[in-house]
């Protein structure tokens, strides 16, 4: 089968075996944003030359936006429960059988709903694996999600606009004026989740990175390191305290800045690798008993 990963900004595809191991794998920048509405076009030239004819794809390709939308599965939820959501999509201009996966939502204790797309995915790869009891994972990224899985099903979960709020103050923000492209400094991020743990409101640490660089305490080229530290340490805050260790699913270098603010923070933490979609993909495909 194909397992395609089809997110906002970027677009990965699997090639699978049948007992779901990566065969060969291809990625372009053609997610949501660029496809234009393309999504047949894009997704041949992307998988041109592999004759398999199950695709099955997950996260913002079926959102309201996408391809077609699929509508959420309501959580609590497990691999079956999202495997019974997934929809078939009908494409004349596509010559093979595809597959969506429908996103997950919850409702937080506030009556604020949230939702997921495409994180579903990676988290069902890791159900099988972490067994019974209550386990947090950890998912960064442009929004950031916090899941509570308990007993092989995801319970519950949060969104934190923490790579968001960060691109938005590093680009457009009196702070970002102050900042020039340098490598991560381990030292002013580590100073940065330090500051969050502190009592006080994060709109007004937020001004202290100006401040900091007005007094000289932090240099110019140590700004971003220290707001990414101040608002992922913020993040932090609010993991569910009643699980350990945590479980990181991200590419190695945000993984690497999560890791260790948990270190920091007192947390013990697994990695788990970004492309745990590819698993999760085939894990649903069999669930729903798709031919391969």
């Amino acid at each position: 089968m194909i397992a395609i990963d089809w997110g906002s900004s970027s677009l990965r595809a699997f090639r699978l075996d049948r007992d779901g191991h990566r065969v060969d794998s291809r990625r372009s920048d053609q997610g949501l944003l660029n496809a234009d509405g393309r999504f047949a076009e894009v997704l041949e030239t992307l998988i041109d030359g592999w004759d398999d004819a199950l695709v099955v794809m997950a996260g913002m390709v079926g959102s309201r936006q996408g391809w077609m939308e699929v509508p959420y599965v309501q959580a609590p939820a497990g691999v079956q429960e999202i495997a019974a959501g997934m929809c078939r999509l009908q494409s004349a201009a596509v010559q093979r059988e595809l597959w969506l996966v429908p996103g997950l939502s919850c409702v937080d204790v506030h009556g604020t709903p949230d939702v997921m797309r495409g994180e579903e995915t990676q988290l069902c790869a890791l159900l099988p694996v972490l067994g019974p009891g209550r386990h947090a994972v950890l998912l960064p990224g442009t929004h950031s999600k916090h899941a509570r899985v308990v007993d092989g099903r995801i319970e519950r979960f949060s969104t934190f606009m923490t790579g968001e709020l960060f691109a938005v103050l590093r680009q457009h923000s009196l702070l970002g004026r102050m900042m020039v492209d340098a490598p991560l400094d381990a030292a002013a991020f580590a100073e940065g989740v330090a500051m969050a743990e502190r009592d006080g409101s994060l709109l007004h640490q937020l001004f202290g990175v100006r401040t900091r660089a007005l007094f000289d305490q932090l240099l110019p080229a140590q700004l971003a390191s220290y707001l990414s530290g101040l608002l992922i340490g913020n993040e932090l805050q609010d993991l569910d305290a009643h699980s350990a260790p945590v479980h990181v699913i991200a590419a190695d270098g945000l993984a690497d800045a999560y890791l260790s603010a948990l270190a920091r923070v007192g947390r013990t933490a697994t990695r788990h690798a970004e492309d745990t979609v590819a698993r999760g993909l085939y894990l649903l495909a069999r669930a729903r008993e798709l031919p391969m």
